[in-house]
């Protein structure tokens, strides 16, 4: 938690949050707003307005769920305005309709899954207090939009063999939806047969680590709904989802590769600073004893966005039950299976990535490290970029800077990034836990389709006890190359004739640059995930054509500004 959150009471909050929604008018969904993802490739466009309309209901159904005097005038109205819409899928999602050749309003994607748990569960809480008008043609569209493509129709929906967020998601929202409406029954049986599955396939996207490739905050969103899925049908069924032998290890993923003061390693496309939704957090705490870190919880300063998240926190936050303190972190986490590498300790923290280059959310990046101190990021992985269309499309992917190996810390070789694709991987050759902290070698060698290279090794030797870092790049080429190094920060580096320092609000770190070099800064203006404008400072280093064996040490040191010698 920072000094800017305030833990308010959620009742309160609540309170407010519908009493603004009855004082504004529901966010129209034009057209004009629809086409812009197809004409220029703008998805925040129609997803700000689509998202406040979900939150519109979410607000009014939690006071519903709160207070059982509360009006519902003007939530019939948001639930009769949802059902009036075009398509409860993104524009971005169009091809999880046409594949099937059906029309939008039967476009089962996350979004429409979630938008079908909402209405189910919002119908259920109120009961009669719900207009039956209402009552009934949410049911109605439900059933139409998302449940009856789960209990009527045979086809294996794209995201049912998707071993990562999207089952999850989908099938666990789609079945919440299914619990909520429907009584005991054989379409019932068939939704959640196909949910459960889903929920299977998801886990089996996790190695025995426990670890996503997609990040933590990525790695909230699909746990999350897993775990809401898993529990309602515990509770109707008696089948515990939570005893698949994989969950506790996914269930510990924030707490291992947490860097201190709520930051986390944003490789791929994930956020440097994911919240943790507070009942997610409880309830992990209550049924398995996993702790997630406690500047990762959401502290209540605001109201969660999405109705699974609030309706359980309201639920499970207070919930009495057992929370053994567990046994803290291990200063260096290793996830074999993840291949992600982090060390934390007196405020410093280290992190480093092997894997492939056909991850979900796949960023080129092998060889990628994180260095942070004192809550300041110093070199950083960017996270995700703004999802705009060929974000997603393997022909242009790599054309944005976020995902691409150019808006990495990684090396450019003859003039060449890193190459998309699976067989595209690191190696692991040597990794060791030390007392002071760790020592990592990756051959980096098929992450390059480049003639005449022939090894390319990147070592790390990271101490916490002195805050200091060797990276050693050994390439080996059969012919002359030109090598370049890329450093990567949101700070501008302070460049010098033999060091380059990045400063941060409480930590720096400097870096001796190799002799030989020559050294630029490239200042890239961008915009972040959210669509906000962004600027990243790439430090270049380049070195002439190499043939044989050529050796490149780069030693960074970190430290408190007061403390540095420099």
């Amino acid at each position: 938690m920072t000094e800017d959150d305030e833990v308010k009471d959620p009742h309160a909050l609540i309170r407010e949050a519908a009493a603004a929604a009855r004082a504004t008018a529901m966010p129209d969904l034009p057209f004009s707003a629809y086409r812009r993802f197809e004409d220029d490739g703008d998805r925040l466009a129609y997803e700000e307005l689509y998202f406040r309309r979900r939150a519109r209901v979410t607000a009014l159904a939690a006071e519903a769920l709160i207070d059982s005097e509360a009006r519902l005038d003007a939530l019939a109205d948001a639930l009769w305005s949802v059902c009036d819409e075009y398509t409860w899928a993104l524009p971005a999602h169009e091809w999880h309709a046409t594949h099937f050749g059906r029309g939008m309003d039967q476009c089962l994607d996350l979004f429409a899954a979630l938008t079908a748990q909402l209405l189910g569960e919002t119908v259920r809480l109120c009961g009669d207090r719900l207009d039956p008008r209402v009552a009934g043609r949410v049911r109605d569209q439900v059933d139409h939009r998302v449940l009856t493509l789960l209990a009527d129709d045979d086809r294996p929906l794209l995201w049912e063999d998707w071993a990562h967020n999207w089952a999850a998601v989908c099938g666990g929202a789609a079945g919440l939806a299914a619990l909520a409406l429907w009584e005991p029954g054989p379409r019932l049986t068939r939704a959640l047969d196909r949910c459960r599955a889903a929920q299977l396939t998801y886990l089996g996207g996790f190695g025995d680590d426990g670890g996503c490739a997609e990040g933590v905050d990525y790695w909230v969103f699909g746990f999350s709904n897993f775990l809401y899925f898993a529990e309602e049908l515990r509770e109707a069924t008696g089948e515990d989802l939570l005893t698949h032998p994989k969950v506790a290890a996914i269930a510990r993923f924030p707490s291992a590769v947490h860097l201190g003061a709520g930051l986390f390693p944003a490789f791929s496309d994930a956020e440097e600073r994911p919240r943790v939704p507070e009942g997610l957090a409880a309830r992990l705490a209550q049924r398995l004893g996993v702790r997630v870190p406690a500047e990762a919880v959401d502290p209540g300063a605001a109201l969660p966005r999405d109705w699974g998240d609030l309706s359980r926190t309201l639920r499970w936050a207070t919930a009495p039950g057992p929370a053994p303190e567990p046994d803290p972190e291990p200063a260096t986490t290793h996830l074999p299976d993840l291949a992600w590498t982090v060390d934390r300790g007196a405020g410093v923290a280290f992190a480093a990535k092997g894997g492939h280059n056909a991850e979900p959310h796949n960023h080129n990046d092998l060889g990628q490290f994180i260095l942070t101190a004192h809550g300041d990021v110093l070199l950083a992985d960017l996270g995700g970029g703004e999802y705009r269309k060929g974000y997603f499309d393997d022909a242009t992917r790599y054309d944005f800077l976020h995902t691409s190996s150019r808006g990495h810390s990684v090396p450019r070789v003859d003039g060449c990034e890193q190459s998309p694709g699976a067989e595209h991987a690191a190696r692991l050759l040597h990794h060791q836990r030390t007392s002071e902290g760790v020592e990592l070698t990756l051959d980096l060698t098929r992450a390059y389709a480049v003639d005449g290279l022939t090894a390319l090794r990147r070592t790390f030797s990271w101490r916490r006890d002195t805050a200091e870092l060797l990276l050693v790049d050994e390439v080996e080429a059969t012919r002359p190359m030109p090598l370049e190094e890329t450093f990567v920060s949101r700070l501008r580096p302070d460049l010098h004739a033999d060091h380059a320092t990045w400063r941060g609000t409480t930590a720096q770190a400097r870096l001796a640059l190799p002799e030989g070099c020559t050294a630029h800064i490239e200042e890239v203006r961008t915009t972040d995930h959210a669509g906000v404008p962004d600027t990243v400072y790439l430090l270049r280093l380049g070195f002439g054509p190499g043939e044989g064996r050529t050796r490149l040490p780069f030693r960074f040191e970190v430290a408190v500004p007061s403390a540095s010698p420099h």
